[in-house]
């Protein structure tokens, strides 16, 4: 493959690029629509059989749909990781169509990370051999990946580089840190009783969900990078009566192992403040962090190559979100993430892809692949 060529096969390869990006966007897949998902992947499985020229496995895990494209036979050497549901509610076309305008595209899901997922497809058909590749786009990401972290985790096991097309960090930084992912659920069980008539009767499960939202958030470090933050809460169903039970979320993040475990015993060990209270704790872990270390080598090889093909020098980030990259980081894998699309607005009306990076990123993935892929030890 010659690399001196490679942008500018690429930017003839953009009209294709935005009528895909377009056809996988107006194919809403809101994560919780399990109707959605699969109508969705099999859109995502038909774009990637006319580019690659094979179809991928329907990977079918909890009735959620994923697909998985294995190239050449052999084991996997590098893995291709993307995702294609979305945070967007079904309906959400009306008001938030897809458009393209002055070198800006726009809509739902197209920044995370549809058009992520085209620059796989892409990348890799621009490829003259694309044996040992296996692209995995799951479709359960934005839910936590409660149904594809195995899955992700056994494609990733030996292979020699994850590299996940999550879209990029602000100014089209790749994202070479993440914080690790806990999320819990605080329940707690009181005893009801008239608010009006005899409200000392009861345990009241409101003040007890309090209580315990302050002991949570204060086990967040600004120090060390730890947030712990109650989020979703509810209890009781009608507003004339002490409420007997009720729950709240949490959502938390961090830079490392020891502060996730650190979180997870005191979180298990939270108790009742309220005589008569019961508290339920679950949940736990969801993602281990990505450390830099597990991005370092890709990011040098990255940044060499970007050189090579005169793309401006590449920058990075730590960030606090978490992604299926933190699986593949966590199972030893050298994993580089964020080499997306450049834009903004994740999970905003204001989602956006800038048309003129899609060329530069779609040429250092398909450089990356290939180098990745041309070590033959």
């Amino acid at each position: 493959m010659d690399r001196n060529l490679l942008v500018a096969a690429m930017a003839a390869r953009l009209p294709r690029m935005l009528d895909d990006i377009e056809e996988l966007v107006t194919c809403e897949s809101p994560s919780s629509v399990l109707d959605a998902v699969a109508a969705s992947a099999d859109v995502v499985a038909k774009a990637g059989q006319r580019l690659l020229g094979v179809a991928p496995e329907h990977v079918v895990l909890g009735r959620r749909a994923h697909l998985r494209w294995r190239l050449g036979g052999g084991p996997g050497k590098v893995l291709l990781l993307a995702h294609h549901d979305t945070v967007w509610p079904l309906g959400t076309l009306a008001d938030h169509p897809f458009s393209v305008r002055d070198g800006v595209l726009g809509g739902p899901g197209c920044f995370d990370m549809k058009a992520g997922i085209v620059l796989a497809l892409h990348a890799v058909a621009q490829l003259a051999d694309a044996s040992g590749v296996t692209l995995l786009v799951t479709g359960d990401e934005e839910l936590g990946s409660p149904t594809s972290r195995e899955l992700i985790e056994a494609e990733a096991a030996g292979c020699r580089a994850a590299l996940v097309l999550e879209a990029s960090a602000d100014g089209g930084a790749l994202k070479t840190e993440r914080k690790g992912v806990s999320l819990y659920r605080v329940r707690a069980v009181g005893r009801a009783s008239h608010a009006g008539l005899e409200p000392e009767r009861g345990v009241n499960a409101t003040i007890e969900l309090a209580h315990q939202a302050l002991a949570v958030h204060g086990l967040t470090d600004d120090e060390r990078g730890t947030t712990v933050t109650p989020t979703v809460l509810s209890a009781g169903q009608t507003t004339n009566t002490v409420p007997a039970a009720g729950e709240f979320a949490v959502d938390v993040r961090m830079w490392g192992d020891a502060e996730q475990a650190r979180i997870d015993d005191a979180m298990r060990a939270l108790r009742p403040v309220l005589d008569g209270a019961q508290l339920h704790v679950t949940g736990g872990p969801n993602r281990p962090p990505l450390p830099s270390a597990a991005s370092a080598g890709l990011f040098a090889r990255a940044s060499e190559l970007a050189a090579e093909l005169g793309l401006p020098p590449l920058t990075r980030a730590a960030v606090g979100g978490g992604s299926d990259g933190n699986f593949t980081a966590g199972v030893g894998t050298p994993t580089l993430d964020g080499l997306g699309a450049v834009g903004g607005g994740a999970h905003a009306p204001g989602e956006h892809v800038l048309v003129d990076a899609l060329p530069g990123r779609a040429a250092l993935l398909t450089a990356l692949i290939d180098d990745l892929i041309g070590e033959r030890a």
